[in-house]
């Protein structure tokens, strides 16, 4: 057997189609097939690669910290240069009282440490999370998700959840004094992209803060440099009580975080002792791999460079069948006619030798969120390619001009 069926016989699948793309080496921008085919990826492993595959100060800061120790002891006993430098240059960075961090190994699992957080701190049961959003899907996280497409197979999940729309400034009275905390992505993912309205973040906060709820903001794909700050919400004023982060934040190394003031964080270590534990948490590798990541980040000017890249974008993907584009920095949702017409699209870039995805929530758009790497010459090759696949795609339906842009 080859190793693609060695992959569908011993592999478990997450569905019926994987891509099947056999990944031989990965460097900035592209991943090698076996065949030798360089492919661009336009979407980072789903917003991981924040700096590209492998890259150099990443890779070094990994090599380097193999030479020194792995695993040591169940997280939070042993004091560790790697976790300490890294959360110390992560609390320089954020605003009061965002000081104390919890590092764990994955966006969900940072969601599910806030939630038992929030409850712990409150004394309250009550989570409400926005429709459409998606935190991860462990069971805790999964419940924070709604429509329950993906999640009614497993039900019942955990009691006590109340969704409310995204942007709805009336579902904020839907927050009271039973309420924990809300949690909520500062920009909608996998709705296709949805950046909050004008000042409904502020009116979140205020509503949070009346009646006593953590605000706790999901910023698992939207940190890191994505939408053109080094987090989200510095864009629109508002501190959140908890902030989660994972995928960019180890440059391609496993780890998440959930951050926190340590008055509220101190929480999880009283009553009962050992409230939340993780045995790989803030992995000394991952941890020099996110140090190195947030380093580069904060040295060169690559998140300076997300806005004007944006903008190239934005002009370029300009097309009859591109119903609407929704973008906050490089972090874009390609709008088209529907799942199959678009399904057809990220086949035809694949075979171009262009790495695309959709959304959990909206499977009409195409999306982006390139390595903040990407060069304009590399915008415009994968723009060209998306708007010659469109092209293919309307073709062969016989679609006419009046058929996409309706």
């Amino acid at each position: 057997m080859n190793l693609r069926q060695l992959f569908l016989q011993h592999v478990a699948q997450t569905s019926a189609f994987p891509l099947m793309l056999e990944v031989e080496t990965a460097k900035g921008m592209y991943l090698h097939s076996k065949d030798g085919k360089s492919y661009l990826d336009l979407i980072a492993g789903i917003g991981v690669s924040c700096l590209g595959h492998r890259h150099p100060a990443i890779v070094e800061a990994a090599k380097a910290q193999l030479d020194r120790y792995l695993h040591t002891l169940v997280y939070g006993e042993f004091v560790l240069a790697p976790q300490v430098q890294l959360a110390e240059l992560l609390a320089k960075q954020l605003p009061d009282p965002l000081e104390s961090v919890y590092f764990v190994n994955s966006g969900t699992e940072a969601t599910e440490g806030a939630m038992k957080l929030a409850k712990r701190y409150t004394g309250r049961a009550e989570i409400v999370s926005c429709k459409k959003a998606y935190h991860g899907s462990t069971q805790g996280a999964a419940s924070l998700m709604w429509p329950k497409d993906f999640t009614q197979a497993f039900h019942p999940l955990l009691p006590g959840i109340r969704h409310i729309d995204y942007n709805c400034e009336w579902c904020l009275q839907q927050i009271t004094e039973r309420t924990a905390a809300v949690v909520v992505e500062t920009v909608q993912g996998e709705w296709g992209v949805r950046p909050p309205g004008e000042g409904y973040l502020k009116k979140l906060r205020h509503r949070c803060s009346e009646v006593g709820a953590l605000l706790i903001f999901d910023e698992i794909q939207a940190g890191y440099g994505r939408t053109g700050t080094l987090f989200a919400f510095e864009q629109y004023g508002v501190v959140p009580d908890i902030l989660l982060l994972a995928k960019g934040m180890g440059g391609g190394m496993p780890i998440g975080a959930f951050v926190a003031s340590r008055d509220v964080m101190l929480a999880l270590s009283d009553n009962p002792i050992l409230g939340h534990i993780t045995t790989f948490g803030g992995h000394p590798v991952s941890c020099a791999a996110g140090l190195a990541t947030l380093q580069t980040l904060l040295s060169t000017d690559y998140i300076q460079q997300v806005k004007p890249k944006e903008a190239l974008f934005l002009e370029l993907l300009q097309h009859p069948a591109i119903r609407e584009v929704r973008s906050a920095g490089l972090w874009m949702a390609v709008e088209m006619i529907d799942f199959e017409f678009i399904q057809v699209v990220i086949k035809r870039c694949l075979e171009a030798g262009l790495l695309t995805d959709w959304f959990l929530f909206n499977d009409r758009s195409l999306r982006i969120a390139p390595p903040l790497i990407i060069t304009e010459e590399q915008i415009r090759w994968a723009c060209s390619v998306i708007l010659n696949a469109i092209d293919q795609t309307a073709k062969a339906r016989n679609l006419t001009r009046s058929d996409v842009v309706r």
